[in-house]
């Protein structure tokens, strides 16, 4: 067996260069016609907004073509004295075929843009008049060498400006203003107003919601309201409304079957890491419970019934001794302590309640850096933006440097088995690690969810073994051993994992999602991925650590505050000019996220391309051209074949009955660059973090890890062996308490 190597040196950095003039793809034409009917509709908006007496600035929803690209926005139109209007985007959602979307952005823009705008798309409709009534990409590109006639300078408009509006107007179908009205609530539902910059209990107790209070709001956008005043807003407002959800969170728990009470037994807590766990109660009276340290965040008002502590005191058997009890699953990763939260019970529970619990409960306990979140509600995730505790999980992960462990929820015991359901919250959460769960063959468990989130990001991460009716998992409930099945206990065994390479191994929790989402995604093709994610993750941690004679494993890791960061020294051993390798590479980071923004969730891309090097471009695995000055690449097959704005990329090589080794290019290296692009166009600065793991399999078979360290050291590489028992004994030593004599 080989062990991970650690690569660090010099990655180089690279700016953005300057966009060109706009321009139309090929075979566009934009009509005069087309451009004086969305003047006509801006006019029917500005007519909308004339009528209002809120004091907030009007909110203008675009309906786009397409699944548009952030380079396709509109620049030009609902601009503000230079500023682009990407500024004022407020949200995004998809409308449409499924199969085929487009986008809708709705901005929040001064009602002066809405004058000067109507204004320019005027003009822009004169200067096409002369021009014949309308202009193709060539026409355009024509005006953007030479300029504007004589005539059509003297109308007030520059030669970009007017270019920019004829890009705008081709890319955009229709303005209006949405007015998005959700089912009538029974219950109290969460409800998010689209950022006017006024505070949301302000706007409420002008439309007449008086009672309305700021305690009830779970951030700058989000408020907890009752039917009666869901009622007003809804019939005097509506076009506040970015989103809405009932309150009620309808837990989904698994069905375990209770056997007798043995007498176990466990040794006394020492050093081992601590993992966090937020469930229902948990049971002190297990033999585990000195391995568990318990708070009860429920509160005296909520009942105490003997049923609430059955989930809760499982999961958390698994994370202490699930070894112990299933054998054939031991993972080598030990024992670990507890830190055990209850904020749930079973049946109905108020989201708005568990949310402050969580958001409470991770800022105290900021020295626990992985978290086991077990719950998951009955109802599907929406289509059109996070629900608010994918949201919060996602808020936590980017401030406190922490990751959770998410449970890929379960179908109920009324669903049709035969029927796909989608996963529920919070296993929406980006930035979670989601784990869904298989049967001891690895396929897809009968009780599994389906992904994706937003439509398209892939959800679950990864799968591990949840039990099954034939062979069911040994959990241990308040009344004994227990035999269960359901996500909530694969999702353990993976946040074991987890605190291993975090906490033991001192890994960055980038490089150790990386590695796990790694080491699932085998040589062949996986599972339905919509269920199972990029795979199933080993069993046993030096699975994950370690890898075949064949097979050589690394870690790079980074940040990236440039357009491009990347490196080109890669040294992959060579045979006779060819390289005998498959390989295939991940990547991880943790993006920022706003739910305010729906479907354009995430802040962050980084565009992934590794591979061969052919001069001073990279040959990457999947054929990546994203980027490159003779490719276009459209937004919906960049999505598709290049996971963009996902904040996981896996790219890799196939195993094929026969192989062909890989043509060396020149300098006979390989390198990777990682293209990072923000939502907003000003630059965002501030440093992301990132890991990249590759697996290389040498396809005849042969050990040649000693030759690649050796070739990393000539290029400057420092190498570091991760040795899983020298880590261990490590922090070993690091944790034992040390009594100093008084000698004095």
């Amino acid at each position: 067996m080989n062990n991970l190597l650690q690569l660090k040196g010099k990655l180089s950095t690279k700016g953005a260069s300057s966009p060109g003039a706009p321009s139309l793809p090929a075979r566009a034409v934009v009509k005069q016609r087309e451009v004086v009917t969305i003047a006509d509709q801006l006019s029917e908006v500005r007519k909308f907004w004339a009528g209002q007496t809120l004091p907030i600035n009007p909110l203008v929803s675009v309906h786009y073509k397409t699944v548009v690209a952030k380079s396709n926005r509109i620049r030009r139109l609902l601009a503000n004295h230079g500023t682009s209007a990407s500024r004022y985007i407020v949200g995004a959602k998809f409308e449409g075929d499924p199969k085929a979307p487009n986008h809708v952005i709705t901005y929040c823009v001064d009602r002066s843009v809405l004058d000067s705008t109507i204004q320019e798309l005027h003009t822009a409709a004169d200067v096409l008049h002369h021009l014949g009534g309308s202009i193709d990409g060539t026409g355009l590109n024509s005006i953007n060498r030479a300029g504007l006639s004589a005539v059509d300078k003297n109308r007030g408009l520059s030669k970009s400006a007017f270019a920019q509006i004829v890009r705008d107007v081709y890319y955009v179908d229709r303005f209006d203003v949405d007015h998005i009205i959700q089912s009538d609530w029974k219950q109290a539902s969460l409800v998010t107003l689209y950022d006017t910059g006024r505070d949301p209990v302000d706007l409420l107790h002008r439309i007449g919601i008086t009672d309305a209070l700021s305690a009830n709001k779970i951030d700058q956008t989000t408020i907890r309201l009752r039917p009666d005043q869901y009622e007003v807003l809804k019939n005097k407002a509506p076009y506040l409304i970015a989103m809405s959800l009932a309150d009620i969170s309808e837990l989904t728990f698994e069905d375990s079957k209770t056997g007798k009470r043995e007498k176990l037994s466990i040794p006394q807590p020492g050093s081992e890491p601590t993992i966090g766990v937020i469930d229902t109660r948990f049971d002190t009276s297990v033999y585990f419970s000195d391995w568990v340290e318990y708070h009860n965040e429920l509160g005296s008002q909520m009942p105490d019934s003997s049923e609430d502590y059955r989930h809760g005191t499982e999961v958390s058997s698994i994370i202490v001794d699930g070894p112990e009890l299933n054998p054939a699953l031991d993972d080598g990763c030990g024992r670990f302590r507890v830190r055990h939260f209850a904020v749930a019970v079973g049946g109905p529970n108020s989201s708005f309640d568990i949310l402050r619990a969580i958001r409470g409960i991770v800022a105290a306990n900021q020295d626990i850096k992985v978290w086991n979140l077990s719950l998951g509600s009955v109802l599907e995730a929406p289509n059109n933006f996070i629900s608010p505790e994918g949201a919060l999980l996602d808020e936590l992960q980017s401030v406190y440097d922490v990751t959770f462990v998410v449970a890929g929820t379960n179908k109920g015991i009324a669903d049709d088995p035969k029927t796909d359901k989608r996963i529920g919250a919070p296993a929406d959460s980006i930035n979670s690690l989601v784990v869904n769960a298989v049967s001891t063959f690895k396929e897809p468990a009968s009780y599994s969810r389906i992904g994706p989130v937003l439509d398209f990001y892939r959800k679950p991460d990864i799968a591990y073994f949840g039990g099954d009716k034939q062979d069911p998992m040994a959990v241990y409930s308040p009344n004994g051993v227990s035999l269960a099945d359901g996500t909530s206990f694969a999702a353990p065994w993976v946040a074991r994992k987890l605190a291993f390479l975090i906490q033991i191994m001192g890994m960055s929790r980038e490089s150790a999602k990386a590695l796990l989402i790694d080491s699932a995604c085998g040589w062949a093709m996986q599972g339905n991925p919509l269920k199972v994610g990029y795979g199933v993750v080993p069993t046993r941690i030096e699975d994950i650590l370690q890898t075949p004679a064949d097979e050589i494993r690394f870690v790079i890791e980074g940040t990236t505050s440039s357009f491009e960061t990347y490196n080109y020294e890669i040294p992959v051993p060579v045979s006779k000019d060819k390289y005998d390798y498959m390989a295939k590479a991940t990547l991880c980071y943790f993006p920022k996220c706003d739910r305010a923004q729906g479907v354009d969730y995430t802040d962050t891309e980084l565009d992934f391309h590794f591979g061969r090097m052919t001069g001073e471009k990279i040959k990457s695995l999947n054929h990546n051209v994203q980027g490159e000055l003779d490719q276009l690449t459209y937004e919906q097959d960049a999505r598709k074949l290049y996971r963009k704005w996902d904040n996981v990329k896996h790219i890799g090589d196939l195993e094929k009955s026969r192989f062909v080794p890989k043509k060396a290019y020149g300098q006979a290296n390989w390198g990777f660059k990682i293209r990072r692009t923000g939502r907003q166009d000003e630059p965002q600065g501030e440093a992301l973090r990132f890991a990249m793991v590759v697996t290389l399999k040498e396809m005849r078979g042969r050990n040649r890890i000693d030759e690649f360290v050796q070739r990393c050291h000539l290029q400057q590489w420092i190498v570091n062996e991760i040795d899983i028992n020298n880590y261990i004994n490590l922090y070993e030593e690091a944790e034992v308490d040390i009594d100093f004599d008084d000698e004095s």
